[in-house]
């Protein structure tokens, strides 16, 4: 077996975006994002969290009881992070239908009961020349962690993005630079 060192990558950094919802994203790994997007800012150094689950349904052959086939049912792709820099973008993704009004240095921040909020959202992970940039067309927070104040802790708010499905099917695009991705393993 030939193993390939070159191709073990490390999200070394990266960015978080979000735009409204039917905003053109990007078609490759280091294009410049659209100017409706806003980089989300600091996130914490346990970085972005990729989640794919499927629920299935078994079905059993009469002769024994064996599994025959599987079915799934349901599936989800989300996205978690902690976003560590707070601004108005951060304090209204956090809390959704909310909005930060203000002038002359002093804000509000008016929180509603959550309703829908369905946006694009983006990440660029880059390991020194390799870029992977995940745009999700359609996405929600759909989860949020609790805020801790604390004298020796970066104020956090953590996010759960879920992808919806496209009228393809899609719920994120990858696209990347990296030439380990179109390699082969040898034989």
């Amino acid at each position: 077996m030939t193993l390939n060192a070159n191709a073990v990558r490390v999200a070394v950094t990266g960015a978080a975006y979000v735009a409204p919802k039917g905003t053109t994203g990007p078609v490759d790994a280091t294009s410049a994002w659209p100017a409706a997007a806003t980089d989300i800012g600091w996130i914490s150094d346990d970085g972005i969290t990729e989640s794919n689950s499927a629920d299935s349904s078994e079905i059993k052959g009469w002769q024994g009881g064996q599994t025959v086939r599987k079915v799934v049912s349901s599936s989800e792709m989300t996205f978690s992070f902690t976003a560590i820099e707070t601004s108005k973008t951060v304090l209204e993704l956090y809390h959704r239908g909310a909005s930060v009004t203000g002038t002359s240095g002093k804000a509000v921040l008016k929180i509603k009961a959550p309703g829908p909020d369905r946006r694009m959202f983006g990440f660029d992970v880059v390991d020194g020349n390799s870029h992977i940039r995940i745009v999700i067309p359609d996405g929600e927070i759909t989860e949020t962690g609790d805020i801790t104040y604390k004298g020796d802790e970066a104020i956090s708010y953590e996010l759960t993005v879920t992808a919806y499905p496209g009228p393809d099917g899609t719920v994120a695009i990858k696209y990347s630079d990296d030439p380990a991705w179109l390699s082969a393993p040898a034989p």
